[in-house]
């Protein structure tokens, strides 16, 4: 099969190849899928790259955690009516050296979620880490409906989907973003109001479009750097939902005045999901996908030999959207 893989920590243009190796095999309760999309993250290029530390833990590493495509063999264990089905792929490169950047991938059959017909293997590919972040940041403390939601930095991959989800939730949805261009991807996916942090101020713009009150849970993609806006307009009560803090990777949190609100504080890291957040993610992405309204920001596709182009595209940080490798022989 084709693939692309890295053997050793460094910049993707002198780590990464892409070549032939032996196509895998399912063993016991798992399936082997023919991949036509694999999504790139920046998980992903944090790990080539070895930031924070990040090591080799394998000879080998095929990156990507996300990806979609047909399920082409079943091992034992597996019920055999799961042979052709349209699937999306989550945590394939989680603990495991082999992940979507290839022509197939084994691995066990839970983590693959049926694909709806009306949505194509490309956008499958968005599903993973993308749209099961947004669900639970979203969704960590339950239903949202009529809840007022912020999304911080609603144009990025997390942001959008987190929009669309609140509002398929029935949530009032602020966005932050941080131009013009932004701002009409975050209105695409449904927000109800827009704030510009580059010319507004936020905690000023949110407690006027909320008549003073605030909002019941923020969607956080700054952690530390956002935790000025975050205790201005969270309500008593409130969620702070952050998967990121990249400006501030160590955060001084004010206690007291956190304490005060009473605020719940629900981190999310997609790879360890509980399997109840795992199993409700994937249910509620499934029927929201088949409603047919989801909108899917692709900054860019590449075929599976630039897959190092691809890489630098996401470290660029100019990409809006996701980031989609198309394998050989895929739509």
């Amino acid at each position: 099969m084709l693939a692309g893989w890295y053997e050793k920590n460094g910049p993707a243009a002198e780590v990464i190849e892409v070549g032939q190796m032996p196509a895998p095999q399912a063993g016991p309760g798992e399936v082997r899928v023919r991949l036509h999309a694999s999504g790139v993250n920046p998980s992903d290029t944090k790990r080539r790259s070895g930031w924070r530390g990040q090591k080799m833990t394998y000879p080998r590493i095929i990156p990507h955690s996300d990806g979609a495509g047909v399920i082409e063999e079943v091992g034992p264990g597996v019920p055999p009516a799961r042979f052709g089905e349209r699937v999306w792929i989550y945590n394939a490169q989680w603990k495991r050296p082999f992940g979507t950047s290839a022509e197939y991938i084994v691995l066990p059959a839970s983590q693959t979620v049926r694909l709806p017909e009306n949505t194509a293997f490309h956008e499958g590919a968005c599903m993973g880490i993308p749209a099961m972040t947004a669900h639970r940041a979203v969704f960590v403390d339950g239903p949202v409906a009529g809840k007022t939601v912020l999304v911080t930095g609603g144009a990025g991959a997390v942001g959008n989907y987190a929009i669309q989800l609140a509002h398929w939730g029935e949530a009032t949805v602020i966005a932050t973003v941080s131009s013009d261009a932004k701002a009409a991807v975050a209105r695409a996916a449904g927000a109800h109001h827009i704030v510009n942090y580059k010319t507004e101020s936020v905690a000023e713009r949110v407690k006027a479009l909320t008549g003073g009150q605030g909002v019941d849970h923020i969607v956080e993609v700054d952690f530390g750097a956002n935790l000025p806006v975050t205790v201005a307009v969270l309500k008593p009560n409130g969620t702070i939902a952050p998967y990121a803090s990249m400006a501030a990777p160590e955060p001084v949190l004010p206690y007291y005045t956190l304490m005060l609100l009473n605020a719940n504080i629900r981190m999310v890291y997609v790879y360890e999901l509980p399997p109840t957040g795992m199993q409700q993610a994937c249910a509620d992405i499934t029927r929201w996908l088949e409603t047919g309204k989801a909108v899917h920001a692709v900054a860019a596709r590449f075929p599976l030999a630039q897959l190092a182009k691809a890489h630098e595209l996401q470290e660029s940080g100019r990409a809006l959207g996701n980031i989609i490798l198309d394998i050989p022989g895929s739509e």
